[in-house]
């Protein structure tokens, strides 16, 4: 008899103001990954017994062979780690993905989530939400984009110190991880990660305070992002946004909201600086979108490693767009917008 579920995990946005590797938030708009097993369903020319489907964002480039698509990598992984090495036969899944891709919306954090997810449901194990992140992590270390993706809302997160053993586990590369037809068939990991690999705290949130996305139209890989920052940095900097970041977590809570707060607590000197020689315009938007020019922003930041920018505000969500917007046209760059709430669920399964 055929069964079916639908997972479905959040986009995410982290780097929030000062919060450099460390808030994050789950947004809603999200990656849905319908599965069917079906014994009636040939899935022979797969090596792993699994058909994918793909529609969203630049779906030409989407692998659709189970050991090279990042959804079904993951969730080989946590199969693998816990003794299934295929897919059920007849195993059919569709993936529907709205979140823009290399954008810093969180979309490869979604996808590992959703895969980790969809291991842990093929496999009937069990796990619980944390347990799943210590998978996550194995794939994708900085946990703030997939903390918020899979548990949802406003997230605060580090990595726990670990032992000599555990730390030796976790710094393998991710090609024993993810296999490539290249790796070693006796350096692919088949033991499961250590546990409680990061710590997470959700936050309260104001519900009136919405998310502004303003998505230009061209990519930033997180690799090339992270490049151009420093090695090291100096003591005010680091001062100016730990002073910042034990502000901005309860300004955001209070109701009604502070804006010139928010404001003032969401400013960064640890990412956003050195990564204007990416994004041309970032710099204008960052001294010109301003909250004496509009009343309801309550706090504007680079989204993840961009080049999406995401505004919080209380009201005049398309005025603000609109004047990020017209600078970034002025670089000749299209940017399409998006007004979203946060995910408070994080990830979620429904059998259907």
């Amino acid at each position: 008899m055929a069964k079916s579920f639908q997972i479905k995990v959040p986009a995410s946005s982290a780097n929030i103001g000062p919060g450099f590797d460390v808030l994050g938030v789950g947004l809603q708009l999200y990656l849905t990954i319908r599965v069917t097993i079906d014994p009636t369903i040939d899935t022979s020319s797969d090596p792993h017994n699994a058909i994918i489907t793909y529609e969203g964002n630049l779906a030409e480039k989407v692998p659709l062979q189970s050991d090279k698509n990042l959804i079904t990598q993951a969730a080989l992984y946590l199969l693998r780690c816990n003794g299934v090495k295929n897919f059920p036969s007849g195993t059919h899944i569709h993936v529907n993905n709205p979140i823009p891709l290399g954008r810093g919306l969180g979309s490869s954090a979604s996808a590992i989530v959703g895969g980790i997810y969809l291991g842990n449901i093929i496999g009937d194990f069990s796990f619980d939400k944390i347990r799943m992140l210590d998978y996550c992590l194995m794939i994708e270390r900085h946990p703030d984009n997939i903390a918020a993706a899979m548990l949802g809302g406003f997230i605060g997160s580090y990595l726990n110190e670990l032992g000599d053993e555990e730390t030796e586990q976790t710094n393998v590369p991710l090609d024993y991880i993810l296999p490539t037809a290249q790796t070693p068939p006796q350096c692919i990991v088949s033991n499961s990660p250590p546990t409680n690999i990061g710590e997470y705290l959700q936050y309260n949130w104001n519900k009136k305070i919405k998310c502004v996305c303003i998505v230009p139209n061209f990519e930033v890989s997180t690799d090339k992002s992270r490049s151009v920052l420093p090695q090291s940095y100096t003591r005010p900097d680091i001062v100016y946004n730990l002073q910042r970041i034990a502000i901005l977590t309860t300004a955001l809570t209070q109701d009604p909201p502070n804006h010139k707060l928010i404001y003032q607590s969401m400013k960064d000197k640890i990412h956003q600086p050195y990564r204007t020689v990416l994004i041309p315009g970032l710099d204008q938007v960052l001294e010109e979108v301003v909250p004496k020019k509009h009343s309801g922003l309550c706090g504007i930041c680079l989204s993840g490693a961009g080049p999406t920018i995401l505004c919080l505000a209380t009201d005049g969500f398309e005025e603000i767009a609109k004047d990020v917007i017209d600078i970034f046209a002025k670089e000749g760059i299209h940017c399409d917008w998006k007004l979203l709430d946060l995910a408070y669920d994080g990830a979620t399964v429904e059998y259907l």
